[in-house]
């Protein structure tokens, strides 16, 4: 009764393939999971003007550069080709 499963752990974070497969622009939810951020920290930083990356609200959307979000991790977005090398070698 008091085992956790696989299926109710929640992931953090995004890997290498999955921010590189992101559209061009994403939800506010989408880059707090790759930025590592709570949904409520996300919004209260984008309403606050403090993301770490771009913020742009669309209507009552909030949406990101997938750009701005892998430069702000360390992911050179025109070096696509050499992430995905380095994450497939690592293994």
């Amino acid at each position: 009764m008091g085992e956790k499963t696989t299926s109710t752990v929640i992931e953090r974070g995004m890997r290498i393939e999955e921010l590189l497969s992101l559209p061009v622009r994403v939800d506010l939810n989408t880059a707090n999971r790759a930025l590592c951020l709570g949904r409520t920290k996300g919004f209260q930083l984008a309403r606050a003007g403090q993301y770490p990356v771009p913020v742009k609200k669309i209507g009552q959307a909030y949406r990101v550069n997938r750009a701005d979000l892998l430069r702000e991790l360390g992911c050179d977005p025109g070096d696509s080709g050499r992430a995905e090398t380095v994450s497939s070698s690592s293994r």
